[in-house]
């Protein structure tokens, strides 16, 4: 049968491409000294950008992992089947580091070009990234128990992915989970009722329901109880030194609006053995390092959101054409994708500065601070950043086709990852009263940018008399985390971003010429040169 029409004015695909072609991320990587990864960077920017890289994307979310919690035969066996294409991604990420690696690396700039891979690997599949995470996560928890470190933290950093039920020390290379919330809590992890009973013999028996289990495929789980001492921090493996299966079981797989090819769960504790982490009594400080660190993660994940749906709708724009011109050139157009690379380039450079101060033991006050008021903002901005991006594409961003969906699904999740919008705002608040110093490194980072432009001035300024307000501060938590955050990021920008980049984002989201929506930037912004960065093929 004759074709009835050709077809023209279709976008080509975008793949074969190198998805760490992204200045801001570069440049971060080099000024926090992790410029000797650079390669590393690059080698997973084309594979992520692959034919074959965004197959195993595709095909791990269209199937998702499957609960077994009996055998045939009616034996509990409590196992998660994923797709063949999830352990290839997975594979990739260990090997190359993105795990718990950086804790045993011996070089400056570590966890930067960790933080680096993390913002490019994301972008061929975002939901293996969360045992990535967590492993990550796990190992500075771990350490308060020594001996526990010691068993385990060379097994969470080895760069072999060894999925299966076993012995853990009998395994190359292990993964972790984290299992804090419950059904009467959620996020007030103090509410928890799961208790622990000491055994006698160095371990304790935990019984109770976790209502959201990251990664149950895990081989260990960090995990709060009550213990006689209060609530205290445990870890459980799935498998016992003796072989024997330790009594965690799953109930059910959550299904998610996104982040499909990932398994989240609800798990039981009948009678599981655990072993203490840190003191009794004192859960919450424990694991709140593991919980700080997943949440600069959420940034990152953010970040690679934006950087993946903005190039797509640059992409986009360059090849379609409309009304007898590339969309690219029309400038309501050049408008909405200008707005949102700017979007896109704060995240990331926010992102790569404090991945960068992590590595440094002087800027944890900074670090503390800092992180809750970005985790906040650039999570929030995560999903109007993507719904914008999809519009670009129009009828073609909204079918399953195009990726753009998926997306938009999994960019509400870092959100709502360790601590909502409220919990991360009121957080900064915490952070602020119980470690002033942290508002000092904080107003000292802003400084160095000091007299850049009038208009980053005028909102430090701004920021440094709402802070002196002591009135209802829980009530204007959401808008002192706003405001501290952009000050940062326009900070950054003027000290490090091209020019074109810098004026326009203080323009509009320091200075007051910007909507309430994206592409409402005020005249004489250089969207072309803020577009170009965006362009990857």
């Amino acid at each position: 049968m004759p074709d009835t029409h050709e077809v023209r004015n279709q976008v080509p695909p975008l793949v074969g491409y190198d998805v760490a072609a992204d200045p801001a991320l570069l440049d971060g990587l080099r000024r926090a000294g992790a410029a000797w990864a650079e390669d590393e960077v690059h080698e997973l920017g084309r594979l992520a950008g692959s034919a074959q890289g965004q197959e195993w994307g595709r095909v791990v979310h269209e199937n998702p992992p499957k609960l077994h919690t009996h055998d045939r035969y009616g034996h509990r066996v409590d196992e998660i089947e994923f797709h063949p294409y999830w352990h290839e991604l997975m594979t990739v990420a260990v090997g190359h580091g993105l795990h718990a690696t950086p804790w045993r690396q011996d070089r400056a700039g570590a966890h930067v070009a960790r933080a680096a891979k993390i913002v490019v690997w994301n972008q061929a599949e975002p939901g293996h990234m969360c045992p990535i995470s967590m492993t990550y996560a796990a190992v500075p928890t771990l350490r308060h128990n020594p001996e526990l470190a010691a068993t385990y933290e060379p097994l969470l950093a080895a760069t072999e992915y060894d999925f299966g039920l076993r012995v853990p020390t009998t395994k190359r290379g292990l993964i972790a989970g984290m299992s804090m919330t419950e059904k009467q809590g959620g996020s007030d992890v103090r509410a928890n009722t799961t208790a622990a009973r000491p055994a006698g013999d160095g371990t304790y028996v935990l019984t109770g329901h976790k209502w959201f289990t990251s990664a149950p495929m895990s081989d260990m789980f960090l995990t709060l109880a009550q213990a006689p001492g209060g609530l205290s921090c445990f870890l459980l493996p799935r498998v016992l030194p003796d072989g024997t299966r330790n009594r965690i079981f799953f109930q059910r797989l959550k299904d998610k609006l996104g982040n499909k090819s990932n398994a989240s769960s609800e798990i039981e504790y009948d009678g599981a053995v655990g072993w203490l982490v840190g003191e009794e009594g004192r859960g919450v400080p424990t694991i709140i390092e593991m919980v700080n660190n997943t949440r600069l993660d959420c940034v990152l994940g953010t970040a690679s959101l934006m950087r993946q749906a903005v190039v797509q709708a640059v992409h986009h724009a360059r090849h379609r054409e409309a009304f007898g011109a590339k969309l690219a050139d029309q400038p309501a157009m050049a408008n909405v994708l200008a707005d949102l690379v700017l979007e896109s380039e704060a995240a990331t450079t926010v992102a790569m500065r404090l991945a960068g101060a992590s590595e440094d033991p002087s800027q944890q006050a900074f670090r503390r601070l800092a992180l809750a008021v970005t985790k906040y903002w650039v999570c929030k901005r995560g999903p109007a950043h993507t719904a914008e991006a999809l519009e670009c594409l129009g009828g073609n961003g909204y079918v399953e086709d195009s990726g753009m969906p998926r997306l938009y699904r999994e960019a509400p999740l870092l959100s709502i990852w360790e601590g909502s919008g409220n919990v991360a705002a009121l957080d900064a608040l915490r952070a602020m009263g119980k470690q002033p110093e942290s508002v000092e490194a904080f107003f000292a980072e802003l400084d160095l940018a000091a007299g850049a432009d009038p208009r980053l001035d005028d909102a430090i300024a701004r920021v440094r008399k709402e802070l002196a307000d002591l009135t209802d501060l829980q009530y204007r938590a959401r808008q002192l985390a706003e405001m501290m955050a952009l000050a940062l990021q326009g900070s950054l920008l003027v000290r490090f971003a091209p020019k074109a980049v810098a004026d326009a984002f203080c323009a509009s989201r320091l200075g007051g010429h910007w909507g309430n929506a994206f592409g409402t930037l005020p005249p004489g912004v250089q969207t072309g040169a803020i577009i170009e960065r965006a362009f990857v093929g």
